[in-house]
């Protein structure tokens, strides 16, 4: 059997811990300071990942970026993840054109925009942009424009 990989956590480095452990916002996040905590108690690696679920090599390979980087380190880098089809900035502009002329076809529009934007997408991918538009567009419901109103609802 390996050398048990030991963390030496001082008071304040424990409570942060603790901190992100109960209160981190994302499942990932949390489970990546309970794996620090439960190292810092001396246990292996092996112990940690079957706790947690986890794999040994994961188990040290975040060990290795909180002894590096501290606390950030352990959360999800940015760019991670599928990337979106349909970019607000982008493509904006000529999904509102196009809905507000085929706004009781969706079908119609759909096909007019993947035409256009050279993209290909499924119909609830544009009902998603669509409700993101939306919500982007409309903080509060009173005083709203009819520029402002939603594009689609169900």
């Amino acid at each position: 059997m390996g050398k048990i990989r030991k963390i030496a956590l001082s008071e304040q480095e424990r409570t942060v811990l603790l901190a992100g452990y109960r209160q981190g916002k994302s499942s990932a996040f949390r489970q990546r300071c309970h794996m620090i905590l439960l190292k810092s108690e001396g246990r292996t690696s092996q112990d940690v990942a079957a706790i947690l679920g986890s794999n040994l090599v994961s188990v040290n390979n975040w060990l290795t970026r909180y002894e590096r980087e501290g606390i950030h380190g352990l959360g999800t880098r940015p760019g991670r993840g599928r990337k979106a089809i349909l970019d607000v900035a982008a493509d904006e502009e000529k999904v509102r054109q196009v809905v507000a002329q085929e706004r009781q076809r969706l079908k119609r529009a759909k096909a007019i925009l993947e035409e256009e934007l050279d993209k290909q997408f499924s119909e609830k991918t544009l009902k998603r942009f669509l409700k993101e538009l939306a919500v982007a567009g409309n903080v509060s419901g009173k005083g709203r424009k009819k520029s402002q109103m939603p594009l689609y609802t169900k």
